[in-house]
């Protein structure tokens, strides 16, 4: 029977450096879902609003994740790359669409693109605003989506870009001539390198 919670989803496909990507309800989310829409020729845009890496179970008994993302749930405000245990993504009305993405790295490439994902946790690399505006002139006018990102900023990098940078460790681009900080969401879940994707879509008009 196939795993119908976004808890069993995830752990039953976790596994260290592979992708997460979720759709979001909040307003952010919906309207970062919105804004790819001329990716998908769909007015309801994508499905997908975040991209993460799976770290790894730690001694706690929890999956733990890797990510950069604009934290605004708690008292202390967060912005960028970060640490998160995979429950963050159990709460199946806040992130209705969830997707699981095995390019079949082996060991030594697991490990450098988490690797990677730690060098930009310890370099204190924010999630950048400026840089989704960027992306956003980019989407309108595709012939910028080869260039530098026009609002590129040093040691900032959005969700998304975040994931494209690690694994571009281990010489993966998820499509061929994109820049890293005009990457989206959309983009990671329609690549056609060879991988596995199991997903989890619940909300109606979505396009995985």
């Amino acid at each position: 029977m196939s795993p119908t919670t976004n808890a069993d989803f995830l752990l039953t496909h976790a596994a260290p450096a592979r992708i997460g990507l979720a759709g979001g309800s909040h307003f952010i989310d919906r309207g970062i879902r919105q804004a790819q829409r001329l990716l998908v020729d769909d007015p309801a845009g994508s499905a997908w609003s975040h991209a993460f890496l799976f770290g790894e179970a730690r001694s706690d008994g929890h999956w733990w994740v890797l990510e950069s993302d604009l934290d605004l749930r708690h008292k202390q405000i967060r912005l960028g790359a970060q640490e998160n245990r995979l429950a963050k993504f159990f709460d199946a009305a806040e992130w209705p669409n969830l997707a699981v993405l095995d390019f079949g790295l082996d060991a030594d490439a697991s490990r450098a693109v988490v690797a990677a994902a730690l060098d930009l946790l310890a370099d204190a690399t924010r999630y950048s605003l400026r840089e989704i505006v960027g992306t956003l002139f980019a989407l309108a006018r595709p012939t910028l989506r080869e260039r530098e990102n026009l609002l590129a900023r040093e040691n900032s990098l959005y969700c998304s870009a975040f994931v494209q940078h690690c694994y571009a460790r281990v010489g993966i681009h998820f499509t061929a001539g994109l820049s890293i900080k005009n990457t989206t969401p959309h983009d990671i879940a329609r690549t056609a390198l060879p991988h596995r994707a199991y997903h989890l879509l619940r909300q109606a008009g979505a396009t995985a």
